[in-house]
């Protein structure tokens, strides 16, 4: 099976190589990969790099912990979406998903539309953080994300005490059904393993070896 469509191909480390990012958007265009998953500052330069390829720019908002205040959350996306991100990775507020889900579900509907205000075509992917809620909680932000418009739950920011399981992948997959994108992310490091999740539910996969995992 190949495998590299459903890769967003990932460096989100704050320190590395110079030439990590070159290198990082080189290998996922020989590759074909969907996407580089990259910092916000990092989205204008990989944006140049790979403006004749159909590879697309992934960025991570609010991340890791998703405790910024939704008017910070907002600026930021649209800051990322204006250098170039054409899909961005929201971390939820956790403790509003589990103690105010109201107030959750009202946030990200703010955020998902003025992200689609900005860019219609924007992709939108919901980071959960499944090691530190319940099922009935990761079901919840399911439902939630599902709701106000988001194009994909993901299960980790990788930066967590736990990253994507089978059993996680599943349960996000039954809850959101067929249509919507379930992202697998964090501990994805051999292609067994993402192989597992491609047939657990998974239409995504975050990792920083992607280029490992076709082999």
């Amino acid at each position: 099976m190949n495998i590299s469509s459903f890769i967003d191909h990932t460096f989100l480390k704050p320190a590395g190589d110079k030439g990590a990012l070159k290198k990082l958007c080189a290998e996922a265009k020989e590759a074909k990969f969907a996407s580089v998953c990259v910092n916000p500052c990092e989205v204008a330069a990989c944006a140049r790099i790979l403006r004749t390829s159909p590879v697309k720019v992934c960025t991570v908002i609010d991340f890791p912990l998703g405790q910024g205040t939704n008017r910070a959350r907002c600026f930021e996306a649209l800051d990322a979406i204006q250098a170039g991100a054409d899909e961005l990775d929201l971390v939820v507020n956790q403790r509003l998903l589990k103690f105010a889900p109201a107030r959750c579900e009202a946030e990200l509907l703010q955020w998902v539309r003025t992200c689609r205000t900005c860019r219609t075509d924007v992709i939108l992917k919901l980071i959960l953080e499944c090691c530190n809620l319940t099922k009935s909680e990761i079901a919840l932000g399911c439902r939630i994300a599902k709701k106000v418009g988001f194009d994909f739950v993901k299960t980790s920011t990788g930066f967590a005490a736990g990253g994507a399981t089978l059993a996680d992948v599943k349960l996000m997959r039954r809850t959101v059904g067929p249509a919507m994108g379930v992202k697998a992310a964090g501990g994805i490091r051999d292609r067994a393993t993402a192989l597992a999740m491609l047939a657990a539910g998974a239409t995504r996969l975050g990792c920083s070896a992607g280029v490992k995992l076709l082999s």
